[in-house]
C-alpha cells in the first residue's frame, strides 16, 4: 500500500491538476525497474474510483475537490443546515437536504457538498458522510515548544502529536490540558501529512483531579452544557405543565393516581424513570404493573430538545456526577416519578399464571402518582424481615421476582455477575471510602420486572407483525452469540484453575458459573467471559438476545436516560393506535405511518449503539480517576491484592479492597528472573522456579499513581 499511498498524498496536494505517468514516476524518485509497478499502482487506483485517467494525465476524481467540512445545526423551522467557512474565514451556512435513510445530529461534524435543484436553481448542501467524532477534537496536554505548541492526544485513535500555529493556542500554556479541534482531520485516516490543529478551550492544569475528569467526559465527545435553545425550550415546557393540571382526560390515557405504585432506586437517584405495583387477583394469578416515564409527551420528534437528546444517545452516569441526556428540568422534575405528584406514563400490566409464566399483557399510556421514593437498602430491609411502608406488596414482588428468575433460567439465561465501585464522597466531593457494590436482592426485583416489561413490548410487537404479515420497522435490543474462537481461548486458560468448558454448549457456560460462584477466580473468569461474549446492540433486525434467552426483546423503561428507549415509546405508541381494536388494517393506512421509521431506524440504531460504547468507555475511565486520586497520596504503602493477568512484561493485580488494579513489572522484582507461559498462562521464576498464576494472592507496595498518564505501579512485595 506504500506506492498507493505516496501517490495519492502527491495528487491531493496538487488537486485540480493532471499529470503525465511520467511526471509522477520523477517526482516520486523510483528505480527505473519500478516502472511497472508504479502502472499497476495507477490502474488499481483507477478501478477503485480514487482517481481518473484522462488520454495521458491522471488526477483525483474532481468530487474529491467539492467536498467542504462544516458542523450540522438547526434553524428557526427546525432544518437541519451546516454551518462552515469560506477561504475568508467568514460563516456561512445551507439547509442541508436530508438522504434517505440519514440520521443528521446537532454538533455532527460533516463533509458536504454544494448542490443546487435544476428547476429553481435553490442552492442546499447534501451530506456526504459523517466525520468520527473521535476524530473531531481530542483532548490532550498542551506543551509549547520554541514557535509552535504541541498537543499530545488522550486518543487512542489520534496517535501522532497535533502541531499548533502561535494564533492558535488561544489562552493555553504549557502543561494545560486542552481540546483541540483537528483541522486537516482527513491525515488521521490516511497518515500522510502531519496533523495541525487549534485549541479550543483549556479544561485546567493537566494532572489535576476534575482537569482529568472534565477531560474524560470530553475525550469520549460527552457535555454537561446543553444548547441555550435546548434550555430554553425545556424551560417553556416545564412551565407549560407546572402551570395547569396533568391532561389525564386523554382519550387514550388511563387514571391511575389512586394505583398504589412507587419507585425503587439507588439511595442517590434522581431521574425516577419506573415505578411498580402488584396485585394478586380472586384465582390466584399476579399482575405486575410497571409504569414508565412517557418522556415522548414533553420531548417531540425533530425538536431542539430531540436532536440534542439523539446527539447524546445516552445519559453518563460518572462517579461523581451524572450528564443527562435531557435537561434537569425534565430529568429531575417534570418526567421524573417523584411521589405524590401526579407524572404521565406508559404502562405494560402482566399477569403472570401459577407457574409464574405470563398469561396476558396489556399496555397502555397512563397517568399515577407514586405513593412512596423507596431506596433499594430500604426494600432490602423489608425483605429481611424489618417493618416498612407497603410490606405486604414487596414482599410479594419480592417472592415473585425470585420466582421469574428461575423460570428466566431455566429456559436459557445467563446469570452474569461482575463486581463494581461505589465512592463514598463527602460534602467537597473528596473520596471518603471505596466499597465493593453489593447486588441486593431488591436490586434483582427491580431488573427482574424491567427485563419482563421489554421482553413484553417487544412481543406486541412481533405478534403484530406475524398478525399482519408486515415488517413493521422497531428498535430491538439484540445479542449474538459468543465468538468460537475467543471461547476456545478462554477454555484453554481456565484449565490451570481445574475448569472445563464445552464451547458449543451454552449450558456447559451456566455450568462454569456456577462452578466459580465464591471462588477467589470468580471475577477473573467471569469478566473474561463477558470479553468472549458479542456486545449487545440495538438494530432493526431481530435476531434474539443470547445471553437472556429471549427471542425477543428490547430497551422501553429508561426514556429519560436511553434514546432508544424514548424512539420505542414513540413507535409503540403509534402501533396502538393504529392497531386498537382493529383486525386488518389496511396497507393504505399503514405505510405512511411507518415509512420515516423504515428510514431513519438502522443508522440511528447504530448510532445509539456507538453513544452506548462511548459511556461505557468514559465510565470505567473516570472511575479509574477517582480510584487513583483515592490511592496517590498512599505511595509506598502495602496492600493485600490478587493477580488479575499476566502478560510478557508484568503482573496486572487488583487491591482486593478497592478493586484498584495496576501492573507490576518482571524487571522490578529483585529476587529472580521470571519469564512468561503463554501456553500454560503462567510466569516462572528461572532460577527459583516460583509460579505466578492468575488467582493467586500477593502482596503489593504501591509506587506510583498518575492521574495524568492514569497508571499505576506496584512492586511485589511478596
Amino acid at each position: 500500500m506504500g506506492i498507493h499511498n505516496e501517490i495519492f498524498r502527491f495528487l491531493r496536494r496538487n488537486q485540480g491538476k493532471s499529470y503525465k505517468f511520467n511526471h509522477i514516476f520523477n517526482h516520486l524518485r523510483m528505480h527505473p525497474s519500478e516502472r511497472n509497478i508504479l502502472r499497476e499502482a495507477l490502474n488499481d487506483m483507477e478501478v477503485s474510483g480514487k482517481i481518473i485517467h484522462d488520454g495521458k494525465f491522471y488526477a483525483l476524481k474532481k468530487e474529491e475537490e467539492s467536498l467542504l467540512t462544516g458542523e450540522v445545526s438547526t434553524d428557526d423551522k427546525r432544518n437541519y443546515i451546516v454551518l462552515f467557512r469560506d477561504t475568508k474565514n467568514r460563516e456561512l451556512r445551507e439547509i442541508i437536504k436530508v438522504k434517505k435513510g440519514q440520521v443528521l445530529s446537532a454538533g455532527d461534524k460533516v463533509e458536504f457538498r454544494i448542490s443546487k435543484k435544476s428547476d429553481t436553481g435553490k442552492v442546499f448542501a447534501r451530506v456526504e458522510r459523517v466525520i468520527r467524532k473521535d476524530l473531531v477534537s481530542v483532548t490532550g496536554t498542551f506543551e509549547v515548544r520554541r514557535n509552535y505548541g504541541v498537543v499530545y492526544p488522550d486518543s487512542r485513535a489520534v496517535k501522532k502529536e497535533i502541531y499548533i500555529k502561535p494564533g492558535y493556542y488561544g489562552r493555553a500554556v504549557s502543561g494545560d490540558k486542552v481540546i483541540c479541534e483537528i483541522l486537516n482531520i482527513g491525515e488521521v485516516e490516511t497518515g500522510f501529512n502531519d496533523l495541525e490543529g487549534r485549541i479550543v478551550s483549556v479544561l485546567g492544569k493537566a494532572g489535576e483531579f476534575d482537569t482529568e475528569l472534565d477531560a474524560v467526559i470530553n475525550k469520549y465527545g460527552f457535555t454537561e452544557k446543553f444548547p441555550s435553545e435546548v434550555l430554553k425550550q425545556s424551560g417553556e415546557i416545564y412551565t407549560s405543565y407546572k402551570s395547569g393540571a396533568v391532561d389525564a382526560d386523554e382519550e387514550y390515557r388511563e387514571d391511575l393516581r389512586e394505583l398504589v405504585c412507587f419507585t425503587i432506586d439507588p439511595e442517590d437517584a434522581k431521574d425516577f424513570d419506573d415505578a411498580v405495583s402488584i396485585k394478586k387477583t380472586e384465582s390466584g394469578e399476579h399482575i405486575i404493573g410497571i409504569h414508565i416515564a412517557d418522556v415522548s409527551h414533553y420531548v417531540k420528534e425533530n425538536s431542539a430538545i430531540d436532536t440534542e437528546a439523539l446527539r447524546r444517545g445516552t445519559s453518563v452516569y460518572l462517579a461523581d456526577r451524572v450528564v443527562p441526556m435531557l435537561p434537569e428540568v425534565l430529568s429531575n422534575d417534570l418526567c421524573s416519578l417523584r411521589p405524590n405528584e401526579d407524572r404521565l406514563t406508559f404502562s405494560v400490566f402482566i399477569t403472570l399464571d401459577g407457574k409464574y409464566r405470563v398469561k396476558d399483557f396489556r399496555i397502555t399510556k397512563s397517568v399515577i402518582n407514586s405513593k412512596r421514593r423507596f431506596s433499594y437498602e430500604e426494600v432490602q430491609s423489608v425483605i429481611d424481615g424489618s417493618k416498612g411502608d407497603f410490606k405486604k406488596e414487596i414482599l410479594l414482588m419480592g417472592k415473585l421476582a425470585k420466582n421469574l428468575t428461575k423460570v428466566r433460567l431455566r429456559e436459557g439465561s445467563i446469570d452474569f455477575d461482575s463486581r463494581e465501585v461505589k465512592f463514598i464522597l463527602d460534602e467537597n466531593r473528596q473520596i471518603k471510602e471505596i466499597k465493593i457494590k453489593e447486588r441486593l436482592d431488591s436490586m434483582r426485583m427491580i431488573e427482574e420486572f424491567m427485563l419482563l416489561a421489554n421482553r413484553c413490548v417487544t412481543e406486541y410487537v412481533t405478534d403484530l407483525i406475524d398478525k399482519h404479515g408486515i415488517q413493521l420497522p422497531f428498535i430491538f435490543r439484540v445479542h449474538d452469540d459468543p465468538d468460537t474462537d475467543k471461547l476456545r481461548d478462554l477454555s484453554e486458560y481456565i484449565k490451570q484453575f481445574g475448569y472445563s468448558l464445552n464451547v458449543k454448549d451454552k449450558q456447559s457456560i451456566k455450568n462454569l458459573l456456577t462452578a466459580i460462584k465464591g471462588k477467589p477466580e470468580e471475577y477473573i473468569i467471569n469478566d473474561l467471559l463477558l470479553r468472549s461474549m458479542a456486545k449487545a446492540v440495538y438494530t432493526d433486525k431481530n435476531i434474539g438476545h443470547y445471553g437472556l434467552g429471549f427471542e425477543d426483546y428490547t430497551h422501553f423503561t429508561s426514556p429519560i436516560r436511553r434514546y432508544p428507549d424514548l424512539m420505542v415509546h414513540r413507535i409503540l405508541f403509534k402501533y396502538l393506535r393504529l392497531f386498537g381494536g382493529k383486525d386488518g388494517v389496511p396497507a393504505s393506512d399503514i405505510n405512511p405511518a411507518v415509512s420515516d421509521y423504515k428510514a431513519i431506524l438502522p443508522d440511528l440504531c447504530k448510532y445509539c449503539s456507538a453513544q452506548e460504547q462511548s459511556a461505557v468507555a468514559a465510565e470505567r475511565e473516570s472511575t479509574k480517576v477517582l480510584q487513583i486520586q483515592f490511592i496517590k497520596n498512599r505511595i509506598g504503602e502495602e496492600f493485600d491484592g490478587m493477580i488479575s493477568g499476566i502478560v510478557k512484561f508484568g503482573m496486572y493485580v487488583q487491591i482486593t479492597e478497592y478493586m484498584t488494579e495496576g501492573m507490576a513489572r518482571f524487571r522490578d522484582i529483585e529476587d529472580d528472573y521470571y519469564e512468561y507461559d503463554e501456553q500454560k498462562h503462567f510466569a516462572i521464576g528461572v532460577r527459583r522456579r516460583r509460579v505466578f498464576r492468575a488467582g493467586d494472592k500477593v502482596r503489593i507496595k504501591l509506587i506510583n499513581a498518575s492521574l495524568e498518564t492514569k497508571k499505576i505501579d506496584f512492586l511485589l512485595v511478596k
